[in-house]
């Protein structure tokens, strides 16, 4: 196909998820309501300064990170079938599942949301230690697991075995790939998880980083992964449509290890993991706050911040939920063009 037909093609999917996605909204809302699938806040002697800011959502339907995984899974499985059942151009236009491009995105982004899922009613029923849900523990074997899976995947089946250091071309890093690429894949959904807290932010945060990613991906000619990024981020356009300041419903685990892990799995499969820190800069600004309270308090027995991840700093020194949220996507914008730049730059060295 023509640049311009791939062109038509990534944005055409892009905006038949963010339709579809508005659409199935009202329901995926009616059955978190019907069930009582709500979330439930940490005690105040836990979290005293993230429970004075949201004790009031307590009770706000979560799980719907289910919008996004399962847009794009549906999207996938109905382009596949039809590419199957009609055999002409039009019939596979829209088709972006490949086994080089997209299968592991699409395997890890279902997967995760799955176990993502898991957790979320496990939270809501609180079943499972510290009023229910997955431990710290359950949760690094869980993100490792997935992340071991693919690594095999990357590495013995797709052959990747070099890390691009931009303006410095590829270097080969043989069997030391897959400990890497573990540590990105742990990284990546642990930081989108303490990054989703406030109403909108994550799914701004994420909107950011795919979009960049789409940019990447379409430049690199591997369209069909472009094409898998523009549906994420057509889904958490209607996500965030409910989901900006006052949320009607909660993102939950589900959205967050599934957006987490894919972003991850899409940098590594563009070869762009040193980017991805600029890509996702709020999400390492998260995790790096929350290491360093943690170091903090055990070393020096003393707080850096009011409270972690840093959103919530921010909370306490006064800043409305609704304007970190908006500082913080605008950081986001800022850092992914600048992670873009860079990217451009160095093709042409």
């Amino acid at each position: 196909m023509t640049l311009l037909q791939e062109s038509i093609k990534v944005l055409g999917l892009g905006l038949l998820a963010f339709l579809f996605a508005l659409a199935i909204t009202p329901l995926v809302s009616r059955v978190l309501h019907r069930f009582s699938l709500r979330k439930q806040m940490r005690l105040s002697e836990a979290a005293p300064v993230f429970y004075k800011f949201h004790e009031k959502k307590t009770g706000t339907p979560t799980m719907g990170g289910v919008i996004i995984w399962g847009t794009t899974i549906i999207l996938a499985l109905i382009f596949l079938l039809l590419s199957f059942l009609f055999d002409n151009f039009w019939s596979k236009y829209f088709n972006f599942v490949d086994r080089a491009q997209t299968y592991l995105p699409l395997a890890t982004i279902l997967l995760a949301g799955l176990l993502g899922l898991l957790d979320d009613v496990l939270g809501v029923f609180k079943i499972g230690p510290k009023g229910g849900g997955f431990s710290v523990t359950q949760k690094t074997f869980l993100y490792s697991v997935v992340a071991v899976v693919g690594a095999w995947w990357f590495y013995y089946k797709l052959g990747f075995d070099t890390v691009s250091i931009p303006f410095l071309g590829n270097f080969y890093v043989g069997i030391w790939y897959i400990p890497i690429f573990i540590f990105i894949i742990v990284a990546s959904a642990f930081s989108a998880n303490e990054t989703d807290g406030l109403d909108g932010l994550l799914g701004g945060v994420s909107l950011f980083a795919f979009g960049a990613l789409t940019a990447v991906a379409f430049v690199l000619g591997r369209f069909e992964l472009a094409s898998f990024s523009s549906v994420v981020m057509g889904a958490l356009l209607a996500f965030l449509w409910y989901n900006i300041y006052p949320a009607k419903f909660f993102m939950g685990d589900t959205g967050s290890m599934a957006l987490g892990i894919t972003l991850g799995v899409t940098a590594l499969l563009t070869n762009t993991a040193l980017l991805l820190p600029l890509f996702g800069f709020i999400l390492v600004i998260e995790s790096l706050s929350v290491l360093i309270q943690v170091t903090s308090k055990k070393l020096f027995k003393k707080k850096i911040f009011l409270s972690t991840p840093i959103h919530h700093h921010f909370e306490a020194i006064g800043w409305h939920e609704s304007q970190i949220t908006m500082r913080f996507w605008i950081v986001s914008a800022i850092m992914s063009g600048l992670g873009l730049v860079i990217f451009f730059l160095a093709r042409a060295f």
